[in-house]
């Protein structure tokens, strides 16, 4: 399949809005987009679309009754965009129309998955009672205020299915419950999937936390406005390679079934040594660069190396109660994660499956290469190797283009440029599709 310009992108993305918006009940549009983190989605363009038509309504042969409601990054956890962010990611888009998500103060439930219904979901019917007695939690269906707004006339959301740590493929369900979700949900469904294991659901769309997703739209999803989706998928190099619109879950499935065939690098050999370079405009906190560790560990053989270069790395949480909680914990393996949960050491549970997403469980070694940001004794502190930045970019030189390598003297490396992109395997370790 070849790759789409943003021109054709275009094209294509108008012609659905516009065919949503001609058989709609006029009124606000809420935009859902996703934030800097997939800045490589063309979620950026897709926005300026829908900002572009709602602009001038008529000029389309539709209501004048259509207009922007307001655009709804979906953060998370994470931070709020900047505006010199906005005017980078968003450029075709009112900033004053930007409404920053808190996922501790504003959100409303909308009711609760069952207990029961949840560990049935997560639980190996061969597994032992003790693992069914961990996944026995309820799980709350929470939004931010501002989808449950009765005057929204429809509800757009945009982003990109690419493998990921806690849903196995990103978007669709998981841009309004996660991404516009509440302290309880977020905490919650991270933490099951990290019980679960990061393993077992990378890169597969049907996984036990996007049954909880799929469970809370199935319940609750006729209390939103109709929502169009607009799914993109990106290959590693960052070209766009499908846009799949939609109003049901078929646009999900047909992303995800893209996605696993293109974002997943299968090596034929596990690497001794991976090294990942973390862009400074992307990456600045451990939080959002560990994806080096989640997207690459399949791929890296046991007793080898992830170095990872971060010259802008400045904090390891997002915000300053998780930074405090990932200092005071470090990265220190599930085992020890979950004791620190059970005696309440632990109280944030985003956090607690973070720090065990973050370990290697000893298999391997994380040696993180930072800048000013985050000293030495930070990053051994917390739990990982460190090494010099600028001797380490030097011998490890990075390139545009990602795949096997060699240092001078011949020692062999695999290099990945963007760790947000892709998912990386090795063809004898590969549990996925």
């Amino acid at each position: 399949m070849n790759a789409y310009s943003d021109s054709a992108l275009e094209a294509l993305f108008t012609q659905a809005l516009l065919q949503t918006l001609s058989t709609g009940v006029p009124g606000p549009v809420l935009v859902v987009p996703p934030d800097l983190t997939r800045i490589h989605s063309r979620a950026g363009l897709l926005a300026g679309v829908v900002c572009r038509v709602l602009a001038s309504p008529e000029r389309y042969g539709l209501s004048p009754l259509w207009r922007l409601g307001g655009i709804l990054p979906a953060l998370g956890t994470h931070r709020p965009l900047s505006d010199g962010e906005i005017a980078r990611m968003f450029p075709l888009c009112p900033p004053r129309a930007f409404i920053a998500h808190n996922w501790r103060s504003d959100t409303l439930e909308l009711g609760r998955l069952e207990a029961e219904w949840v560990k049935e979901a997560f639980t190996d019917p061969a597994a032992g009672t003790e693992e069914a007695r961990a996944f026995c939690m309820d799980w709350p269906v929470q939004v931010n205020r501002l989808l449950l707004n009765d005057k929204n006339a429809l509800i757009i959301s945009i982003g990109q299915v690419v493998p990921h740590e806690v849903a196995g493929m990103s978007n669709h369900a998981k841009n309004i419950f996660i991404g516009c979700g509440g302290e309880e949900g977020i905490n919650k469904s991270h933490w099951l999937g990290a019980l679960y294991g990061l393993e077992r659901i990378m890169g597969i769309s049907e996984n036990p936390v996007r049954a909880l997703f799929d469970e809370a739209l199935r319940r609750y999803g006729g209390r939103l406005a109709p929502v169009l989706w607009a799914l993109t998928v990106v290959d590693n190099d960052g070209a766009a390679r499908g846009l799949f619109c939609g109003h049901d879950r078929r646009c999900f499935e047909d992303a995800a079934a893209l996605s696993a065939n293109i974002n997943i690098s299968r090596l034929k050999k596990a690497a001794q040594k991976i090294v990942v370079y973390l862009d400074p405009a992307e990456y600045r906190s451990c939080w959002l660069g560990n994806k080096a560790v989640y997207r690459s560990r399949l791929a890296l053989a046991s007793g080898g190396e992830l170095l990872i270069l971060a010259p802008a790395l400045d904090r390891f949480g997002e915000d300053k109660k998780i930074d405090a909680l990932i200092r005071r914990s470090g990265y220190r393996g599930a085992g020890e994660i979950r004791r620190a949960v059970e005696r309440g050491d632990l109280d944030i549970l985003s956090a607690a499956a973070h720090l065990i997403h973050g370990s290697s469980e000893g298999r391997f070694t994380i040696r993180y290469c930072t800048g000013p940001g985050l000293s030495r004794a930070d990053i051994e502190a917390a739990g990982y190797q460190w090494g010099n930045l600028e001797e380490m970019s030097a011998r490890y030189r990075y390139t545009e283009a990602a795949g096997w390598r060699a240092t001078k003297d011949g020692e062999e490396f695999y290099f990945i440029k963007n760790p947000a992109l892709g998912l990386w395997t090795s063809a004898c370790r590969c549990p996925l599709p």
